[in-house]
């Protein structure tokens, strides 16, 4: 099943791509998928969009789609939804304020944003390496409604645009916030409300207390469209910034992928060693430390008796 979809994903097929994002978002056959993907002429431009709920990052990102198609940009987002308490997957709220119409050159994906991760979803990087491998030009992401210290993404896109709006909230919540650290443009989108000018006031006290740097403040409005043109601007002016796995998270996912493989084999098995591993780690919880340190001698030895980890069953 995964060789004939990365093969299908290799031919340009749309089913297979959406498929192994499945894969990816669960965290299945990293190892596999990653090994297959191949480094595209040009790297995509990855863009992310987060700031509190209802402050339209999702209309924004609508009205750049249909910039975008303009220049024949092909578009991809990775819209992190808030999670369904029943069935645990992406609400899909986001998708209402995108274009609908069916377009081969873009692409939209929902995803489930589980509590404690940063306001995005996890398995962002592989996702993010299958869509530009698939040749999409512009890479969004979208957060869901982001608190001060959902500051994740951060780490995983070129521009960080974090999107404010009047009438939000205090004076002192913006202050506080981490989000405001992390923003390569601010956005105050409903420009046009009152009070706007108060809050690019704010905005640019703020950021003006952190010396050497300069955060671009464009006020936009996603009903009407104004500011849309000059966003745009401001997103390209900003240099790219050095990703693709730099900070060891795609090493990371592909040595835990491996791990949790070899663990699941040895347990399905019913490998003695590891059974006693377990039982020791439910009955001794001061001696965890002791245990995971035997567990990783068992699986060194393993890789030292078979050169390499065992992955053929």
């Amino acid at each position: 099943m995964l060789e004939s979809l990365l093969e299908g994903f290799q031919h340009g097929d749309r089913l297979a791509l959406s498929r192994l994002l499945t894969y990816a978002s669960q965290g299945k056959a990293l190892p596999e998928i990653l090994s297959h993907l191949k480094s595209p002429p040009k790297s995509s431009q990855v863009i992310a969009f987060t700031g509190s709920a209802g402050v339209g990052k999702s209309s924004l990102i609508g009205k750049l789609i249909e910039l975008l198609r303009r220049d024949n940009r092909r578009v991809a987002v990775l819209a992190c939804d808030p999670q369904s308490p029943l069935s645990g997957g992406a609400l899909l709220g986001d998708r209402f304020r995108m274009p609908t119409q069916v377009e081969d050159d873009v692409f939209i994906r929902s995803l489930a944003a589980t509590p404690g991760h940063g306001a995005v979803a996890e398995h962002l990087p592989p996702m993010i390496r299958l869509l530009e491998s698939f040749g999409f030009d512009t890479i969004f992401i979208e957060t869901v409604g982001a608190g001060q210290s959902d500051t994740a993404v951060a780490s995983l896109a070129d521009v960080v645009a974090v999107i404010l709006q009047p009438e939000a909230g205090d004076d002192l919540q913006w202050e506080k916030a981490g989000l405001l650290e992390v923003a390569d443009i601010v956005v105050i989108n409903k420009g046009d409300l009152p009070k706007a000018d108060h809050v690019e006031s704010q905005v640019r006290t703020i950021l003006g207390l952190s010396e050497g740097r300069h955060v671009p403040i464009v006020r936009t409005s996603a009903k009407s469209g104004e500011g849309i043109d000059g966003l745009w601007a401001a997103i390209q002016a900003m240099p790219r910034k050095n990703r693709g796995g730099g900070d060891g998270r795609e090493l990371l996912l592909y040595t835990q992928e491996l791990l949790a493989e070899w663990f699941m084999k040895a347990q399905a098995k019913n490998r003695p060693d590891v059974l006693q591993l377990i039982k020791n780690w439910q009955e001794f919880t001061n001696q965890r430390d002791v245990i995971v340190r035997k567990l990783i001698q068992l699986v060194e030895k393993d890789i030292s008796a078979a050169g390499g980890l065992d992955r053929s069953d």
